[in-house]
């Protein structure tokens, strides 16, 4: 069995029961970042794990193996915070043990998108959810140009250190709309700014945090 558990997202208070007991339980974790993975057990007083890395440096041939080892025992998927399988390597590994028939259970948990949709004080039936936006300026306008098109209200995600650049995009491409912006969510410096792209760029508080950003629908 395959257990893919929910992790905070920046409180480690903010764990379900049940991701706990299967946490003390479980011996193999597969995790991205055996640093951050520890850091958690940790502050629960959990040790003792056997830890296997899988992240953007794995290869398809590693995640075999990984899946030859959920096979033989009980093991834990974690991410190093919110959901696994969500806009991370741990989908590689899902994909492999469904093909492969081992039984995989989601322990719900923390999520940054239900977060900020739940923030927002909007009624949001339906939204696209576009996640990272390409790295490459080329296709990351092109990305741009085509999001344009979209009525929907809009979610998008990036690294820290992109957030200005992720901002001034959104001036750029989208001048009018208004948007909702929630940095370090569920931390001490959690904070949500509501406005324009030019707005939220003068009011930004920070150079980089972890964050997301809802555009608004038209």
């Amino acid at each position: 069995m395959l257990y893919l558990i929910a992790t905070p997202i920046g409180d480690t208070r903010e764990i379900s029961l049940k991701a706990l007991e299967l946490l003390k339980n479980i011996e193999l974790v597969i995790c991205e970042s055996t640093k951050e993975t520890s850091k958690l057990l940790r502050s629960h007083g959990i040790s003792g794990k056997h830890f296997e890395l899988l992240n953007e440096h794995s290869t398809p041939e590693d995640v075999k193996a990984l899946a030859t080892l959920c096979a033989k025992s009980d093991a834990i998927l974690v991410s190093d915070c919110g959901t696994p399988g969500f806009c991370d390597p741990g989908a590689a590994l899902i994909k492999v043990c469904r093909q492969k028939h081992i039984p995989i259970k989601s322990i719900l948990g923390p999520s940054s998108l239900m977060g900020i949709l739940s923030l927002s004080g909007e009624r949001l039936d339906q939204f696209l959810f576009r996640g990272f936006l390409p790295a490459e300026n080329e296709a990351r306008q092109k990305s741009l140009i085509e999001l344009q098109k979209e009525n929907r209200p809009i979610v998008l995600m990036d690294t820290p250190y992109r957030l200005k650049k992720t901002l001034t995009d959104l001036a750029e491409h989208f001048p009018k709309r208004r948007a909702l912006l929630a940095l370090n969510l569920s931390q001490d410096s959690e904070t949500l700014l509501e406005g324009t792209g030019d707005r939220l760029l003068k009011e930004l508080p920070v150079e980089k945090a972890e964050f997301m950003l809802l555009i608004y629908g038209v």
